[in-house]
């Protein structure tokens, strides 16, 4: 998986890339296979919101294919069923194919336009697919003020941010946290909204706050672990990355945030700037 170290540019440009390349790494259950899954960030909108819907977070390629030719077959035979129709769409949006899982929602919301656990995976398949507009038209149709949904609020700001409009997206970050407070994937979240904007200490400190929340899970410490490693703090950030992994995962987590550092033209700099020296080459 993924301070002001650099010229303004540079270091927004790193920040930009890395807070989106981790996210979706950590949306995916940090699953190195998954890597396109889900451009919104941490928590935005959970899959245990809908009645009956599996959890994918966790499967190597090999359980995620299967499941994906398993829950395939069954949507193959009732497309109109809601439960198989949201399953399907959030495995495909796991395995990079958003445009067929934005397909699948599309007929789903088709056979329940009103209800409001389809609009808001609808709304996720739109944002993947990168139908921010639409995305926050349909996420604010599924909210209700009289029940407002702290699921929908966060994945509102998921998609502000994306779309450069993060004091929007942080005020939508705070009617969740509103409704409910301290929850460590919309705190993580916010820090990644920071992270986004170059701001990498106020971002760690929502990040440490998100981790050290009871309910916080591996994918909020890997957003910890990024912020971390931008600071050029790279043994802590490691550290981070391998707790509550495999060893296999945290590996290519490791390997992939310095992958994409390197190809920022920053690992170097951000490795003299932490006191380590620079290895040498022929």
């Amino acid at each position: 998986m993924p301070a002001c170290l650099f010229v303004s540019a540079h270091k927004s440009r790193l920040a930009r890339t890395a807070a989106l390349v981790l996210v979706t790494l950590s949306v995916a259950g940090c699953n190195s296979t998954s890597r396109n899954a889900d451009r919104l960030t941490t928590g935005s909108i959970s899959s245990q919101s809908t009645a009956r819907s599996e959890s994918f977070d966790g499967m190597n390629a090999a359980q995620l294919s299967a499941a994906e030719q398993r829950i395939g077959a069954a949507y193959e035979k009732n497309p109109k069923d809601r439960n198989t129709g949201l399953n399907y769409a959030n495995i495909l949006r796991m395995t990079g194919k958003n445009s067929q899982s934005l397909a699948v929602m599309q007929q789903v919301v088709i056979a329940n336009p009103s209800d409001r656990d389809v609009l808001a995976a609808y709304g996720k398949a739109q944002a993947a697919a990168g139908q921010l507009e639409q995305a926050l038209t349909t996420l604010s149709r599924a909210q209700t003020p009289d029940r407002p949904d702290w699921r929908l609020y966060s994945a509102e700001g998921a998609v502000l941010d994306q779309m450069g409009r993060s004091e929007e997206a942080r005020a939508k970050y705070r009617q969740a946290l509103g409704t409910q407070p301290n929850e460590p994937s919309v705190v993580s979240n916010m820090g990644m909204s920071y992270v986004l904007s170059g701001d990498l200490k106020t971002a760690e400190n929502y990040l440490r706050n998100a981790s050290g929340q009871p309910t916080a899970d591996s994918r909020v410490r890997q957003n910890l672990a990024l912020v971390v490693g931008l600071q050029g703090r790279f043994s802590e950030a490691e550290d981070i990355a391998r707790k509550e992994l495999s060893q296999t995962q945290a590996d290519a987590n490791v390997a992939y945030l310095r992958s994409m550092l390197s190809q920022q033209n920053s690992w170097a700099k951000l490795a003299d700037k932490d006191g380590k020296p620079k290895s040498k080459t022929n």
